[in-house]
């Protein structure tokens, strides 16, 4: 974090000094809610859980070098004392984003945030100091933690938006304000919480309504309900999609052999090739989201397309892609789940499965429930285990209880009847399954809501004994 005072952030935050014998102290390292990574200089913030209770570590984050606790009652070492936590961690954060002067660039979508998030910060990062969210740390904790972890030599400051109802992406961008701000597309992720697509679009479209007139809206011009969120916002309005009218487009769209993504990306400035080394077609909409975010900020078409062409996967278990040494391919999608995301990773497993079925591989989805559904959730699920046929995958696996029944029975009535679709119990039972029966040249996705924990399948698949995952060659 940018240096403050004691004494200036309990103003900041509206808070009381309690043991502390000089408030002239900076907090120079930086602002954590968990005690594991105190540094010395950090602020803690004391955060009480359902399990665990912040303020319990208060004297054990001092004696580590912590200058101080913020905290909702006083501890007995150096703490700001605040009667809302989370309130004063997001107007620090607000404060310290005003001080800093970075352009701020927020993201937001059903489907594709994360990736989206770390190919921008890859590309922006060679053109200045970059700070990003971690994983999907994009909550009202999360968010403003990382705003809080950008220093004095930040220049832009990447942040993903999630939103479980209406009001939540309005509430972030009041701690975080961002300039320039990218909807990626309106699915059905959570709709079992929001109600349908258009309450979903509506509070996605809180993002470009937040935003000052000379920022920029970046809209997917392939997905209707974005694209009309251009009347919602007094900025600038950049297209990004593979239709003629977008201002930001990819061009001659095609898949290696391996299933990555290759086209020609065009910018107002000029036309340019990229290869992705992520996987699967899906990846092209995120690429070009961060192009946009790129040619905004003043980037050439040849950066942008170098940069996007070497940029990796930074975030765990979304479409980790590992062979082993036997020639068995792993792809752990297994971070979360929802059917925009459940279908694209399906067809990266075709695209990844096409050489090798011809080769006598096979292609294995192994697949547990999409959560927040509500009354969508037998239909969408059907469609799924319907769609793995469809896409000529060779085993479905459903892992779990009613849901993944329901991705059987669809994949059955599709016309799956015999050992092509198996329903087990769970995580165990799939991975005693597939080792007995993966054989070299096969390739298994492994993807479900986070809540089913199937990224277990995914590190046991790749364990060299029992207990450790490792001996092989990440691709």
């Amino acid at each position: 974090m940018i240096a403050l005072s004691l004494a200036e952030i309990a103003t900041v935050v509206g808070g009381q000094t309690y043991d502390i014998p000089d408030p002239s102290v900076q907090v120079t390292g930086p602002v954590v809610r968990d005690s594991r990574e105190v540094e010395p200089g950090s602020l803690f913030v004391a955060f009480v859980g359902e399990r665990v209770d912040g303020h319990d570590y208060a004297a054990a984050v001092v004696d580590a070098g912590a200058a101080a606790v913020l905290a909702s009652r006083p501890v007995g070492v150096p703490a700001i004392v605040v009667d809302d936590v989370q309130a004063a961690l997001g107007a620090l954060a607000r404060t310290v984003v005003e001080r800093l002067g970075a352009t701020l660039v927020a993201l937001t979508g059903s489907a594709g945030k994360t990736s989206t998030k770390d190919l921008i910060a890859q590309v922006l990062r060679r053109k200045a100091p970059t700070v990003f969210t971690p994983g999907s740390f994009n909550n009202e904790i999360g968010l403003p933690l990382t705003a809080l972890s950008a220093t004095d030599d930040t220049r832009y400051l990447v942040l993903e938006m999630g939103a479980r109802g209406k009001g939540h992406i309005r509430y972030l961008t009041g701690l975080t304000p961002p300039r320039i701000g990218v909807v990626l597309n309106v699915g059905t992720a959570h709709i079992g919480e929001f109600g349908g697509r258009e309450q979903i679009a509506e509070a996605k479209g809180e993002l470009v309504e937040s935003l000052p007139a000379d920022g920029t809206a970046i809209l997917n011009a392939d997905d209707p309900l974005v694209r009309a969120m251009a009347s919602r916002t007094k900025a600038k309005v950049l297209l990004f999609g593979e239709g003629a009218d977008a201002d930001v487009r990819a061009e001659n769209v095609r898949l290696t052999e391996n299933g990555q993504p290759s086209f020609s990306l065009r910018t107002p400035s000029g036309c340019s090739d990229v290869t992705l080394r992520l996987y699967g077609e899906h990846h092209v909409s995120n690429a070009l989201a961060a192009a946009a975010v790129a040619h905004d900020l003043g980037m050439s078409v040849e950066e942008i397309a170098l940069a996007l062409s070497e940029a990796g996967t930074l975030s765990r278990w979304r479409m980790e892609v590992t062979e082993r040494p036997d020639g068995v391919t792993v792809v752990n999608d297994a971070y979360n789940a929802n059917p925009e995301s459940m279908r694209a990773a399906l067809r990266a497993l075709a695209a990844m499965g096409r050489t090798r079925q011809a080769k006598g591989g096979r292609t294995w989805a192994v697949l547990g429930h999409m959560a927040e559904l509500g009354d969508e959730a037998l239909a969408e699920h059907d469609a799924v285990g319907r769609l793995a046929v469809r896409l000529n995958v060779s085993k479905l696996v459903a892992v779990g209880g009613r849901e993944a029944s329901w991705l059987q029975l669809g994949a059955y009535n599709e016309g799956s009847w015999g050992e092509e679709s198996v329903h087990v119990s769970d995580a165990q039972a799939a991975v005693d399954l597939l080792r007995s029966e993966l054989r070299p040249g096969d390739v298994v996705l492994v993807k479900a809501s986070r809540s089913v924990g199937l990224e277990s399948v995914a590190q046991a698949l790749l364990a060299v004994d029992g207990d450790n995952v490792g001996g092989v060659a990440a691709r």
